[in-house]
């Protein structure tokens, strides 16, 4: 008969003994990341006091009430949590910078804080000394532009003339927030210099902060010409990006060829790159101190080698540009580390745990980027099934092969059980945010995996080491051979039919009960991880089933996407194709930006076009003011990126709305009424959400098919489309 001690009973047995294996210490950056999560939802910016004083008292009843575990494990969590809240709070406070609130044209003075090139032209990071029109309570910190002059060096002092934006926001309701990134950042505007650079004479010397910035870049953009000027072509260009972090001469073909294969992550500095350097550091760092007999006996030469790496990966760090991703792969590198410093297993949950914390207490807005969940989570699956691996019992006909056998059979093994688990992990996350799936991603990384972590890297620590020297050739020269076969075999596996798969967006509840399947079933080592089944589940059945909406509009009204009566979306105006591929991917369609067949299904004329919906309702997209009149009396909805002064019995999403609620999506409602759904909630008054001029009247209309003078220029969604794909 059932009675709740049949399961009641089990299930505090097994959460005893994960308390004496003292797993709980491994869920203290869950209620840490919750109160990040919940800062980050706020409608306006919440003062740091009052989470820190919640902290305070938190710590008050947790140590008072500590002989009664229950309670002291509840303030504990009510801590933790006033911690992510407290530390988004702060974090936002010390970097909080002026951003441009409207379209600006005019001169600006600054020193080149960093300089990358790309494929046409460079991107440059500048520090503003002088905007000209702006007041300066009101002027961006950094401006990020880019110009085709391929003269300018970082620390040069230059004037120009700019075409500047506020950051842009999501493309899409629930997609990715540009602004948001922007502002942590330190970046107020995007934009590109129209004509000349001119330099000129700076009014005071650059800081110290800024000389070291500007050395550091020089020293970076040096080296990354020498590396992709020996390493030749593409593969020279990998080669760089490897070891400087400078990705911007690797072309959009090759970075699709490595998406398809499922390898992008190998050229961005992260936790691979970090480790195999460490790694390289610490084995040629003891192999050296071995030699020596009586380091060797009397001295911990794994200690000195595990600081030897310490310092290393640091180094790399720094010099490698110290992004987000490679920090927080620092961090977990140096935890690691130092876990040997201690003597204490290097790779332990209980070591990733305290990463992460430190990751979210430095810089709490990454937990919301692909990179921290993708990264922590294929870590937190290796690790826990390495502890799993360790249980096993020893397969005695494995251990009796003759040795050639022995080696090669557990490194094949190894490469496909690690790329199996790591793609289980990481896809929700992948999926979420890129709306992209490879299925052979495990192929890819089998193929390439071996010549990245025995040669590419090895050779990038020893041509590092040899630089000053001017010995360095032969190591870049390997590392570009290697690259080429990296390049060769990504785009073998990417010719093949469906490497990549489009699948549409789900919402962040489905995320986050994937994310608590992943934790739970690697944070707990009894049966209790089995329960992780659950929200799996419930993850799946709000995957497979998400909200599509109907319409899709451009946040600047220049195009607008329609679900025809066939329910594929057609084409209307014409909007940037990095939104509009936004769009497609968000919806599972996998066509082009430039499919002519996007266009089929909508009439169309000089002044606007009409599409049916699957209900029979007509769309209305207008880029004439006396054609809105017209569709007003015979559509059920307009939408124009012109501002409208009339009434209209349709309704009407124009100029004036855009402004106010960014890019819209609309779905279909019980009793034909409309859905809508904004990527800008005017009532959320967060430092990173735009500021919203009034609404100007435009009396005279552009010429049939253009956009609006105020329209998102292509630099800016240029510069979002850059981001967005360095996120993957």
């Amino acid at each position: 008969m059932w009675t709740p001690s049949n399961w009641y009973a089990p299930l505090r047995a097994m959460l005893e003994t994960e308390i004496e294996r003292r797993r709980l210490f491994n869920w203290l950056p869950v209620p840490l990341g919750l109160g990040v999560v919940l800062y980050f939802l706020a409608d306006r910016e919440p003062s740091p006091a009052a989470p820190l004083a919640g902290l305070a008292l938190s710590a008050l009843a947790a140590l008072l009430l500590r002989h009664r575990r229950r309670a002291m494990l509840v303030c504990i969590t009510l801590g933790a949590l006033f911690a992510g809240f407290g530390a988004g709070a702060w974090r936002a406070a010390s970097i909080a910078a002026p951003a441009l609130s409207r379209l600006h044209v005019g001169k600006i003075t600054g020193f080149v804080e960093t300089l990358e090139q790309r494929e046409k032209g460079v991107r440059l990071v500048v520090l503003v000394t002088d905007l000209p029109g702006v007041e300066p309570q009101q002027r961006p910190r950094r401006v990020r532009i880019s110009t085709t002059a391929t003269t300018l060096k970082p620390g040069d002092h230059i004037m120009a003339t700019a075409r500047l934006l506020p950051p842009p926001g999501p493309a899409r309701p629930g997609g990715y927030e540009f602004a948001r990134d922007a502002f942590f950042r330190g970046i107020g505007a995007v934009g590109s210099i129209a004509g000349k650079v001119a330099l000129a004479p700076a009014p005071s010397r650059p800081s110290r902060q800024l000389a070291w910035s500007i050395a550091i870049d020089q020293a970076r953009n040096a080296l990354t010409e020498r590396i992709a000027t020996i390493g030749g072509g593409q593969a020279g260009a990998m080669a760089a990006a490897l070891v400087t972090g400078k990705r911007g001469l690797i072309t959009e073909p090759t970075n699709d060829d490595l998406r398809a294969a499922g390898i992008y992550h190998i050229v961005s500095i992260s936790g691979l790159h970090m480790v195999l350097a460490a790694g390289t550091i610490f084995w040629l760092a003891r192999a050296l101190l071995a030699l020596s007999p009586g380091l060797a006996l009397f001295w911990p030469i794994k200690k000195l080698a595990a600081l030897a790496a310490m310092l290393g990966a640091t180094a790399y760090c720094v010099f490698s540009g110290a992004e987000v991703a490679t920090v927080r792969s620092l961090i977990m590198t140096l935890v690691m580390l130092g876990a040997i410093l201690v003597d204490r297993p290097a790779l332990s949950m209980r070591n990733l745990a305290l990463a992460a914390i430190i990751v979210l207490l430095r810089e709490p807005e990454a937990l919301l980027g692909p990179s921290f969940q993708m990264s922590f989570g294929a870590v937190a699956a290796l690790i826990a099934f390495a502890e799993r691996w360790q249980e096993r019992s020893p397969d005695p006909a494995a251990a009796s092969w003759p040795w050639p056998l022995r080696p090669l059979w557990l490194s094949a093994v190894g490469i496909v059980v690690t790329t199996l688990l790591a793609t289980a992990a990481t896809a929700p996350f992948g999926v979420y945010h890129f709306q992209t799936f490879n299925p052979f991603g495990l192929l890819g990384n089998a193929l390439a995996l071996p010549f990245v972590s025995l040669i590419v890297m090895p050779a990038a620590v020893f041509g590092v080491l040899a630089y000053p020297f001017g010995l360095d050739w032969p190591a870049w020269a390997l590392m570009g051979w290697a690259s080429g076969l990296v390049l060769r075999l990504a785009h073998w596996v990417a010719g093949i039919e469906r490497s990549t798969v489009v699948l549409p967006a789900f919402d962040a509840l489905a995320l986050a009960l994937f994310a608590l399947a992943l934790l739970w079933l690697t944070l707990w080592t009894t049966a209790l991880r089995y329960l992780a089944a659950l929200p799996l589940c419930a993850g799946l059945a709000l995957a497979t089933d998400p909200t599509r909406p109907d319409i899709l509009i451009e946040r600047d009204g220049s195009g607008i996407l329609v679900r025809g009566p066939e329910g594929r979306l057609v084409l209307a105006g014409k909007p940037s194709r990095f939104v509009l591929a936004q769009w497609l991917h968000a919806d599972g369609d996998s066509r082009s930006p430039d499919d002519p067949a996007l266009r089929e299904g909508a009439a169309c004329d000089a002044r606007g076009c009409v599409i049916r919906l699957r209900d029979g309702r007509k769309v209305a997209y207008t880029r004439d003011r006396i054609a809105i009149v017209e569709d007003c009396q015979r559509a059920d909805l307009v939408v124009t990126p012109l501002h409208a002064n009339g009434s209209c019995t349709a309704r009407l999403i124009d100029r004036a709305a855009l402004t106010r609620d960014g890019a819209t999506a609309l779905g279909s409602s019980p009793g034909g009424n409309w859905r809508a759904y904004t990527a800008e909630d005017a009532t959320r008054l967060r430092p990173w959400t735009r500021a919203r001029p009034a609404p100007v009247d435009t009396p005279s209309s552009p010429e049939p098919g253009r956009a609006p003078a105020t329209s998102l220029p292509a630099a800016a969604t240029a510069e979002q489309s850059e981001d967005t794909s360095l996120l993957q």
